[in-house]
């Protein structure tokens, strides 16, 4: 593609002209361009196409279809445009090569706009890279540019991990495959552990490819091994799937608060009585105020009510509704083992986790299980990042923490009284992030989203769920066309902190290619290899469902054999 800048504004873009010959037909909204300015290259992003006249008469000249005189006028008098966005400037006049070391003080937010007539090209293979960087350890090569398949778009994984990120998307346009890809090179980079609330089983062992007529596709457990740990709540799942999880999930009734159960008031159905009630509840009797509500009889419902000034009626609905918890069977008075504990002892050791909910995935097993387990995950964090500030402790590793059907967790009303919303608000203060999911994201509040330091956005139609992701982000007029012209599947708009400008970008193919790409050199880093030598030491290797070196053979000469350390 070629062209000169007709005109432009900072805050609208620059309007180019194709050159002759050129045909506007080739070119698609999101394809990257440089504008060749005096002092600066502008790196720029395909926003939008029109056709103009000099003389709108002009436009219907070519009614006879006289092939001669269309070829006139189109030469003369029909202006094929294209309009750019700026979105990030290259001095021209410094010689130092960027790199992924400098790359943040090389590349500059665009604050003037080129030159009248300054010449425009499609993006070289070495702009992409200067802008992006080039794969490494932290640099994560996600997918290609529009019309560019052999150049290597990274996402900076230092970046998206400090902050809160978002992946949405319509139903059937590939969430969870992006997100099975964002998984898969965070746990290759070890910049951080994970924890997935795996509502539909996609993640840990194997998951439905849809490209492949449902067929499988290869979860993290497979890919890194012992590296990932498979927590359940619904072991006869798991067996059925051909799954030996590491570890079943029971929760104790006693870890359940009026918090948790406020989440879910909608899929219980409660009211604001109800609400206040169990708040009353749990001041008279407790930490064990659910079990002990469940086993009261009609009279010792009304001698509660006597004694506290609560409505008997009140009372009497909301233990038939909560009635709806003991259904649930990893609900237990006294559980074999503390999974809070047992999560920690894992992600502690280097590994990541993902929880499989089995056939257990109605929105309220799913709600309640991941905010119990959230908030005691964060509360132990938050104490450790004290610990630290004291010299007590070592920094946590940072912690990402998946959920899907966010909107249900982070709406207006929810985001307010769950971790969920707290932990997205602090951006990475106690070394906590969120990685959300949904297809939803207008549900989402507004001031959460504004939180969210990466989008990665396939197809949305609706006009709020638009608006909603495009929330605080600028030119974001310009970038609602790029976005509602995206393919129904493998398209994406990146857009936010782990990224220089904003990107379409076709996403990487999830298949044997991939799966040897990932695990490849996929070498522990010191500290793992430390943490992991400590497992083995204190016989906690079988525990954590690792493969333990043989009798007397030594720790690091087997790393070495392994991975060539």
């Amino acid at each position: 593609m070629k062209g000169s800048i007709l005109r432009g504004s900072l805050s609208g873009g620059c309007d180019v002209r194709l050159d002759v010959g050129q045909s506007i037909e080739d070119i698609k909204v999101g394809t990257f361009c440089v504008i060749e300015g005096r002092r600066y290259d502008f790196f720029s992003m395909v926003v939008d196409e029109s056709i103009e006249a000099v003389n709108p008469k002009a436009l219907y000249e070519t009614a006879d279809n006289s092939p001669i005189l269309s070829d006139i006028v189109h030469g003369t008098g029909i202006i094929e445009e294209i309009k750019l966005q700026p979105m990030v400037l290259i001095d021209k006049e410094d010689d130092e090569p960027i790199t992924n070391l400098n790359r943040s003080e090389k590349i500059r937010p665009v604050k003037s706009i080129p030159s009248h007539l300054s010449l425009v090209r499609e993006a070289y293979k070495e702009d992409v890279y200067n802008i992006f960087g080039e794969p490494d350890d932290t640099h994560f090569y996600v997918g290609t540019p529009l019309d560019m398949d052999d150049i290597e778009v990274c996402i900076d994984l230092e970046k998206f991990i400090e902050r809160s990120n978002g992946i949405f998307g319509k139903s059937g346009t590939g969430k969870t495959f992006y997100t099975r890809l964002m998984l898969c090179g965070m746990i290759r980079s070890k910049l951080c552990n994970v924890l997935v609330f795996d509502m539909h089983s996609e993640y840990g062992w194997a998951g439905i490819d849809e490209d492949k007529n449902r067929g499988e596709a290869k979860g993290l457990k497979q890919l890194f091994g012992s590296e990932v740990a498979i927590f359940t709540l619904d072991p006869d799942s798991s067996r059925n799937r051909g799954v030996r999880p590491d570890f079943v999930v029971e929760i104790p009734y006693s870890s359940i608060e009026p918090e948790d159960i406020a989440l879910v008031g909608d899929e219980l159905n409660l009211n604001a009585t109800a609400l206040e009630s169990i708040y009353i509840l749990q001041k008279h009797l407790g930490r064990d105020w659910l079990v002990s509500f469940l086993n009261m009889d009609a009279p010792g419902i009304e001698q509660f009510a006597e004694s506290t000034g609560a409505h008997v009626g009140a009372m009497q609905a909301l233990q038939r509704k909560l009635f709806q918890l003991q259904k649930l069977p990893f609900i237990k008075e006294n559980p074999a083992d503390d999974a809070v504990k047992r999560i920690m002892e894992y992600i502690d050791n280097g590994m990541n986790v993902v929880l499989e909910f089995g056939h257990q995935k109605s929105m309220l097993a799913y709600m309640l299980v991941a905010n119990i387990l959230t908030r005691r995950i964060h509360a132990l964090y938050v104490e450790r990042s004290e610990k630290a500030l004291g010299k007590k402790e070592a920094e946590n590793t940072p912690l990402v923490i998946v959920i899907e059907e966010a909107h249900k967790f982070l709406n207006p009303e929810a985001s307010r009284q769950t971790i969920f919303g707290m932990i997205a608000r602090e951006m990475r203060k106690n070394n906590v992030t969120l990685l959300v999911v949904d297809q939803r994201p207008s549900g989402i509040d507004a001031e959460i989203h504004s939180q969210f330091g990466t989008k990665i956005t396939a197809l949305l139609t609706e006009e709020k769920d638009i608006e909603s992701v495009l929330c605080g982000t600028n030119n974001a007029k310009m970038l609602r066309n790029v976005l509602a012209s995206l393919d129904t599947k493998q398209q994406a708009l990146i857009l936010g902190h782990a990224v220089p400008m904003p990107v379409v970008i076709r996403t990487r193919t999830y298949d044997e290619k991939f799966y040897n790409d990932i695990t490849s050199g996929n070498r522990p880093k010191r500290g793992a290899l430390s943490k992991m030598k400590g497992s083995f030491a204190s016989g906690q290797g079988e525990e954590y469902g690792s493969e333990l070196p043989p009798s007397g053979k030594d720790f690091e000469d087997l790393m070495k054999e392994l991975y060539g350390e």
